[in-house]
């Protein structure tokens, strides 16, 4: 009956490494201010004075940036979360010091990117509350359901980014860096206004951004997309998920 259950704890201790990971990393950027307040707090008050405040009244405008603002939000989570942080980890030596420790394959890479998805589906969340209680917005619950799906899973392709940014450069440069990337990124991608209010080359430049073919998805949800085929976006998106984690992941190894 020992052999038994030291057997059963065995092979379950791998998924409760996983767990904990994914727990203790979540907790780490939760309790960090610095990451934790704007990555929240910032779509939601973007979302509070643009589509609500300033579009009282016109439930198409809080539709379309209910579907931006929740992709702005989610792209903020997974690059910093995983940007900033690795760039830290790898220069106080903390992910070699990892890979000596009993823990399973991928599990520091992995906690980080549950802590990105749980940041997104908070985030999606929340503006779905403001959406629905302030907004006038009224939604399917397939709609709500598709929203948040792309809102969580549209983490990946940013979170490769990240780890990519965050193999490159130390843990003070990280964060400007990823600025300098991600703003301009979601303004030309038409994140914070509709593209039919920039300059008409701004529009046909802005499929060159993963962060427009996310919001085009999302977008496409509540019915307010360009027109583009989803199996597009989807590849596009994909493409940019394993270039970026490939190149991460050989700039990570080459640093041992």
């Amino acid at each position: 009956m020992e052999t038994i259950a030291q057997f059963q704890v065995q092979a379950h201790s791998p998924w409760r490494s996983y767990l904990l990971e994914a727990k203790c990393e979540f907790l780490r950027m939760l309790r960090e201010p610095a990451f934790c307040a704007p990555v929240i707090a910032f779509p939601a008050l973007f979302y509070l004075l643009f589509g609500v405040l300033l579009n009282r009244g016109n439930p198409a405008a809080a539709e379309y940036m209910l579907a931006s603002y929740g992709v702005f939000g989610v792209i903020g989570a997974a690059m910093f979360g995983f940007g900033v942080t690795i760039a830290m980890d790898r220069e106080r030596g903390f992910l070699r010091y990892k890979r000596a420790l009993p823990t399973p394959p991928g599990a520091p890479l992995l906690a980080k990117m549950v802590m990105a998805m749980l940041f997104a589906a908070i985030i999606s969340l929340l503006l779905a509350t403001l959406a629905a209680t302030l907004g006038g917005v009224s939604l399917a619950p397939r709609q709500w359901a598709l929203l948040f799906l792309v809102n969580v899973l549209g983490t990946l392709p940013f979170a490769a980014i990240g780890l990519y940014v965050g193999s490159l450069v130390s843990g003070s440069a990280a964060p400007a860096l990823l600025n300098l990337l991600y703003l301009p990124m979601a303004f030309l991608s038409g994140l914070w206004l509709p593209l039919s209010m920039l300059p008409d080359v701004l529009s046909r430049l802005a499929p060159a951004w993963p962060a427009w073919h996310l919001g085009q998805l999302a977008l496409k949800v509540v019915g307010h997309d360009a027109g583009g085929a989803t199996w597009l976006h989807l590849l596009v998106l994909a493409v940019v998920t394993v270039v970026f984690f490939v190149l991460a992941r050989r700039r990570l190894s080459a640093a041992e």
